[in-house]
């Protein structure tokens, strides 16, 4: 079967296209191929307030950036490991990690895994051992630059003089719930933020702290940190709060919020527990429609800031 290079008719039922959706991911057939960019674009995924979706939403953009062709790194910075259970990876104590990264200097390259279910998808998992981390950083030389260090050490990472075509266009480097020196490490380490928020009450609810930091580690630390990509997420179409909450959001931060948004789904929360993003799971469902238009969205964004 050729490629998949043209965009859905607009017209298209939404019943059509999640059945198309769903047979070309399981054919693992390059749908609505992207252009790459020139350079690796290193997304922070970050969020202190818990339950937004940011580790679904990692999981699932990079699964659906792999879908439009684009070669994707995710680097699981949550000692809690569920980017790295939901992308099949093994992360029992003393897998190869962040860890041996972040503390031990390990080269990244070495810490790599590949997704089983996803062309093009490779993860560095996180084991508990990152759990303690934090501490045995704190006397350790510029602590806060050790991931920038270790991913741009990696020689798939840069432009295509630098790292050639098997460059990662996407790396996805998704934050634990908290503003430690993990997340710090993050920050300082990316280019560009994607935030997601909950369609709910209280959404906007801690966002300043976070923003805070944002404008520390940029003022001291990288000042090439932009939040160009916020995300709504377990959205709500039956209710006039989501569609209030959505409205606050875009009056905030306008173009950076991005036109789709992300339902609430059950498949979407069901997914992990198989060792799947939705992606894969049920690639027909809302859920997984939606992140592929979100991913779309955020390639054609090519890096605005």
């Amino acid at each position: 079967m050729a490629p998949y290079a043209t965009e859905l008719d607009a017209n298209t039922t939404p019943l059509a296209k999640a059945a198309e959706h769903s047979v070309l991911a399981r054919q693992g057939v390059a749908r609505m191929a992207m252009p790459r960019p020139p350079a690796t674009r290193i997304f922070v995924v970050a969020n202190q307030k818990g339950g937004v979706g940011k580790t679904t939403s990692t999981v699932n953009v990079a699964a659906a950036m792999s879908q439009l062709g684009q070669r994707v790194l995710v680097i699981d910075l949550d000692p809690q490991g569920n980017a790295s259970t939901a992308l099949n990876i093994d992360h029992r104590r003393g897998a190869p990690s962040t860890y041996d990264a972040l503390v031990d200097g390990e080269d990244l390259a070495n810490v790599v895994a590949v997704c089983p279910d996803v062309p093009n998808l490779h993860v560095v998992p996180a084991t508990i051992d990152l759990a303690g981390a934090e501490i045995e950083l704190v006397s350790v030389v510029a602590r806060e630059s050790r991931l920038r260090k270790a991913i741009h050490g990696h020689p798939l990472v840069g432009d295509a003089a630098t790292a050639g075509e098997d460059r990662y266009d996407y790396v996805f480097v998704d934050c634990p719930p908290s503003l430690g020196l993990l997340t710090l490490n993050a920050l300082v380490a990316g280019d560009e933020m994607l935030i997601p928020i909950q369609a709910e009450y209280y959404a906007l609810e801690g966002l300043g702290q976070l923003l805070e930091t944002v404008d520390m580690v940029r003022a001291h630390l990288n000042q090439n940190l932009a939040v160009s990509t916020i995300l709504i997420t377990m959205y709500d179409a039956r209710t006039r709060l989501a569609a209030g909450v959505a409205e606050e959001v875009r009056e905030h931060f306008g173009d950076q919020v991005l036109r789709t948004v992300i339902p609430r789904s059950v498949r979407v929360s069901e997914a992990p527990s198989y060792a799947q993003t939705v992606m894969t799971y049920d690639p027909g469902s809302p859920g997984a429609l939606s992140y592929f238009e979100a991913a779309r969205e955020i390639a054609a964004k090519g890096g605005a800031r």
